[in-house]
């Protein structure tokens, strides 16, 4: 299951590119996201074997028609047609995934022992701008066991710079 919404994700990722309208894409499928999170009524009743698919479909276009792009419609109905409304959010997440890859965007995870004040986060997500060539959004926690420095994790490395690590380090050293 997981394979074919990566497959639906990445179909209309390509669709996006192809039409240079990927920020475009982005959004209304962010919107759509988090309509039908709200709503998570509005996707059963979509796979509901005891409507008919006609009207399945039409309830779709009358709903979102004047809302999203017309290929994201078209999207949203062929999941419904090939009864894989199951797998909207997980192929919504594949196309976040694939955007964020071609437009350098990376979600840093950044503990601290203490909380990082403005200024602080402001200078850690540049200078992980500036190391990674892109743009970073980060998301932050206060871990008081670190006893002090910082770990962010970021592009499936951790970068740790904590004070438990440090003691960690050099009691391993100390038992040589």
């Amino acid at each position: 299951m997981a394979d074919v919404a990566k497959e639906y994700g990445a179909a209309l990722f390509l669709l996006a590119s192809e039409q240079n309208a990927r920020e475009e894409y982005k959004a209304a499928l962010d919107g759509l996201v988090a309509t039908l999170r709200e709503t998570p009524e509005y996707l059963e009743m979509l796979a509901c074997p005891a409507i008919p698919k006609k009207e399945r479909l039409a309830a779709i276009e009358q709903v979102f028609a004047t809302r999203v792009p017309e290929h994201l419609l078209s999207y949203l109905q062929l999941l419904c047609e090939k009864g894989r409304t199951h797998c909207f959010f997980e192929s919504a997440a594949e196309f976040s995934s694939l955007y964020d890859a071609a437009e350098r965007i990376f979600t840093a995870r950044v503990v601290s022992a203490v909380a990082l004040n403005v200024d602080e986060r402001a200078r850690l997500t540049e200078t992980l701008s500036t190391r990674y060539g892109g743009r970073v959004l980060a998301e932050y926690a206060v871990d008081p066991a670190l006893l002090g420095g910082i770990v962010v994790e970021i592009d499936g490395k951790i970068l740790d710079g904590s004070l438990r690590r440090r003691l960690q380090e050099a009691k391993e050293v100390m038992k040589q």
